[in-house]
């Protein structure tokens, strides 16, 4: 029985098919084709090289630990004269280091490095790994678990120190993922040999698969809860919180099962219409579009627009008195990210290839954005703030796809970097790695970030930057000093989860060919 090449059951994105342009780019010819079938060599990133060898790494760190734990008996330690014996702790702490860490590490980077096919993009890959990175890094940072008469409140430092609103336009980083899940998608579609039913069908599996362990673990925790007599807010709060990053798995695939008519559509359709929706709900005095309407109305030349555009204040407030404001927003969900992807689909049929494109996303997107915050009283944050009254992400709101439009410039731009960097075997293999984790990574990264804060609250003092108010510029510093161990902690929840779900689903799979 021959092995189906691995497709990535994480990202979606075909991170371990064969040549697949699923994940490559353009590089002056089609590198190959997403047709999810075996091509009778595992020429990929994904079940033949990158797991097994990790396997072999955390093989190697568990005889490390062994070998640490049990050096010579009882007796020999005691034996050993003091400076003998931190000689040897060294020589042998080195030598357990090459041998148990560095040499495997070695070979996973060199069996990654004669696994990639020649044609394949690697800035591609990159991209989508610094999207999710910046996602999960953001979220680490603006979320704050805080505990209060008995019950944990998720609070955002932005609430207390709004002045920390620019940082976000860091690590909000979302419109560069369906930017590459349009470029993805196009490509897919247009070189895929089956039924467009087979097409969506696989990658939608791809891209939900991940989704029901956490969805199995969290059921049994969430059980463990309420039968221990945890507080039931503060049960709701964390499931909401964990639950919270689907949404974008879901409207991601929306669009991808709209991908064959959407693969023409010029970005300026969706975004036009974020526009008018934007106008259309924050049109009254006061509010985001307020401003710029008072402004117009007050000038001669443009009487006759302002006034107009006052007169649509009347449909807002007839929106606003029947609830329906929101139900309104509610279209730019799907039409505000599907200004990026529609980017992404039109640089997939070989428009945008000029840097001259790259700036003038960057650039055009960067002054609507600021010009939007300054001048039309849009939010400066570009994630949400709990408790604020306008929220550029939910729904996406004008200045949010604006700032998407420069991040796409950004990275059209960063393309030729990416790719001169990635030439480096070990960089390139640590971008593979993320890759074939992405889904992981984005769906336990909050998993992993309550895990820690629940052990901290079990010291039973309070640790600042982890459970505490996040009211200064202190916690923030605190908060950055716990990063790396939320990331330790979101590494445990990959080898506990994502490993056992990867062999389940390669069972399936070798079982059905």
């Amino acid at each position: 029985m021959r092995e189906p090449a691995c497709t990535d059951a994480d990202t979606g994105v075909g991170v371990g098919a064969d040549t697949d342009t699923d994940t490559g780019a353009d590089t002056g010819a089609d590198t190959g084709a997403d047709t999810g079938a075996d091509t009778g060599a595992d020429t990929g990133l994904g079940a033949g090289v990158v797991r097994p060898a990790l396997r072999r790494v955390l093989a190697s760190l568990r005889g490390l630990v062994r070998q640490a734990a049990h050096r010579g008996s009882p007796e020999q330690r005691r034996a050993d004269e003091p400076g003998r014996n931190v000689a040897w702790l060294v020589g042998r702490a080195a030598a357990t280091w090459r041998r148990h860490l560095l040499a495997p590490l070695r070979g996973l980077v060199r069996r990654v490095e004669r696994a990639t096919p020649p044609g394949r993009d690697r800035a591609i890959d990159a991209l989508r790994a610094l999207a999710i990175g910046g996602v999960v890094l953001g979220h680490w940072l603006v979320t704050a678990l805080v505990l209060d008469s008995g019950a944990i409140r998720v609070v955002s430092p932005l609430r207390y120190m709004p002045q920390l609103a620019p940082a976000t336009w860091l690590f909000q980083t979302l419109a560069v993922f369906f930017l590459v899940g349009g470029y993805a998608a196009a490509r897919s579609r247009g070189a895929a040999a089956g039924t467009y039913r087979q097409w969506l069908g696989a990658r939608l599996a791809r891209l939900f698969r991940p989704v029901g362990v956490v969805l199995a673990v969290w059921s049994v925790t969430v059980a463990g809860m309420l039968a221990a007599g945890a507080d039931t807010v503060t049960v709701a709060r964390l499931v909401k919180l964990v639950l919270s990053p689907m949404w974008f798995l879901v409207v991601f695939a929306v669009l991808t099962a709209t991908t064959p008519l959407v693969a023409r559509l010029h970005p300026m359709w969706p975004l036009v219409t974020v526009a008018v929706i934007d106008l259309v709900r924050y049109g009254v005095g006061g509010s985001s579009w307020g401003g710029a309407v008072g402004v117009l109305a007050g000038w001669p030349a443009s009487h006759e627009l302002g006034e107009s555009l006052e007169s649509m204040n009347v449909l807002v407030e007839w929106l606003a008195s029947h609830g329906l404001s929101e139900s309104l927003g509610s279209v730019n969900v799907l039409a505000g990210w599907l200004v990026p992807y529609c980017v992404g689909a039109a640089w997939a049929r070989g428009a945008l290839r000029s840097r001259t494109a790259g700036w003038v996303l960057l650039v055009g997107g960067a002054v609507g954005a600021v010009g939007l915050v300054l001048g039309a009283g849009y939010p400066a944050a570009m994630v949400g703030v709990p408790g604020a009254a306008v929220s550029n992400l939910d729904p996406p709101t004008l200045a949010a796809v604006c700032f998407g439009l420069a991040q796409c410039g950004a990275a059209l731009l960063l393309l030729g970097p990416l790719r001169r960097v990635l030439r480096r075997p070990a960089v390139w293999a640590a971008v593979a790695l993320v890759n074939l984790s992405a889904m992981t990574i984005f769906l336990w990264h909050q998993s992993a970030m309550i895990l820690v804060t629940a052990l901290g609250l079990l010291a039973g003092e309070a640790l600042p930057g982890l459970h505490t108010v996040p009211d200064g510029p202190e916690w923030v510093l605190a908060r950055l000093g716990w990063v790396p161990v939320f990331g330790l902690a979101l590494v445990v929840c990959w080898v506990a989860f994502h490993t056992r779900g990867w062999a389940a689903s390669r069972k399936t799979r070798l079982a059905n060919a």
